[in-house]
C-alpha cells in the first residue's frame, strides 16, 4: 500500500481494518478518587481522561443566565505529548476552545439541569494521545464521567465520526484519514434510547447525495459504543458494590 492510498485493492484501510469496523475501544469509569466523577477512554491511540466536579455552587454567578437551570463548564487541554509535534497550547487556543464548546453544548441537552437549580457541574478533559476522532472520544469519555458521578441524564450520548475515502463510506477515523485532505469526515452524536441526535458537526465539504451514508454507518458506530459504555458502567458498579461488602 502506498503512502498516499487510504483504502486498497482488497478493501483495507491503513490501519488494517475494514470500512465498516471501529477501532479498539477501552474505557473505565471511577479512575480518580479526588473526582465526583471520572472516566478514561481509548478508542485505537486516541487516549482521553475525564474528571466531572459538581453539582455544586457557582464561583462566578452570571446574571445573565437562568439560575432554573445548572450552569455547564468544560475545560478541555490537550497534553504537549500528545502528538509527534511537541506543543503546548495556551487556554485561549482557538481550537481548544471550540473543542470545548461543541462538548458542553451536547452535554446542555442530556443533562437534566432543572434537577440542579442554581449550582454548576465543571467537566475536565485532558487529551494524552491524539490520533483522530479527538471529539468523539471526548464526548464519550464525558459520558461515561457523568454517569460515574450520579449527575442524572436523559440518556447516554455516544459519539462517533465517519466519513468517505474513495468513494466508500468509513467508520471512526484515525489519523492519517483525518489529516487526508481529500477524506471529509463527520462527527455524530446520538442519544441511543430515542434515536435523537445530540451533536452533528463536519470537518469539510461533503456531498449531500452522500450525507445520509456517511451518518447512517455512524450512528450503526454510536450503537456499538453504547454498549461499551454501558458495560464500563456495570464493571464500576461492581467494583464499587464488591467494595462495600468488605
Amino acid at each position: 500500500m502506498s503512502r498516499q492510498e487510504l483504502l486498497s485493492p482488497e478493501g483495507l484501510r491503513v490501519d488494517g481494518r475494514r470500512p465498516n469496523e471501529l477501532r479498539r475501544i477501552s474505557c473505565r469509569a471511577s479512575v480518580l478518587s479526588s473526582a465526583d466523577g471520572s472516566s478514561y477512554y481509548e478508542q485505537g491511540n486516541t487516549k482521553v481522561l475525564v474528571a466531572v466536579y459538581g453539582p455544586r455552587e457557582p464561583r462566578m454567578r452570571n446574571p445573565s443566565l437562568s439560575t432554573e437551570l445548572a450552569q455547564i463548564n468544560v475545560e478541555f487541554n490537550v497534553a504537549p505529548f500528545s502528538t509527534s509535534e511537541r506543543r503546548r497550547r495556551s487556554k485561549g487556543d482557538k481550537r481548544l476552545l471550540e473543542v470545548a464548546a461543541f462538548v458542553r453544548q451536547t452535554f446542555e441537552g442530556a443533562v437534566q439541569r432543572s434537577v440542579y437549580q442554581r449550582s454548576q457541574i465543571d467537566i475536565y478533559i485532558h487529551l494524552l494521545q491524539n490520533d483522530g476522532g479527538t471529539l468523539e472520544a471526548c464526548v464519550n469519555a464525558a459520558t461515561l464521567a457523568l454517569v460515574d458521578a450520579g449527575i442524572s441524564m436523559v440518556d447516554y450520548v455516544c459519539a462517533c465520526t465517519a466519513g468517505f475515502v474513495e468513494e466508500t463510506p468509513v467508520l471512526d477515523l484515525c489519523g492519517v484519514e483525518e489529516a487526508a485532505v481529500e477524506t471529509p469526515d463527520l462527527t455524530v452524536a446520538v442519544m441511543p434510547r430515542n434515536g435523537s441526535i445530540a451533536l452533528l458537526q463536519m470537518e469539510s465539504r461533503l456531498h449531500v447525495s452522500k450525507l445520509n451514508d456517511v451518518m447512517d454507518l455512524a450512528i450503526e458506530g454510536c450503537k456499538h459504543i453504547h454498549r461499551k459504555l454501558d458495560h464500563a458502567v456495570l464493571a464500576a458498579a461492581n467494583d464499587l458494590a464488591e467494595k462495600l461488602s468488605h
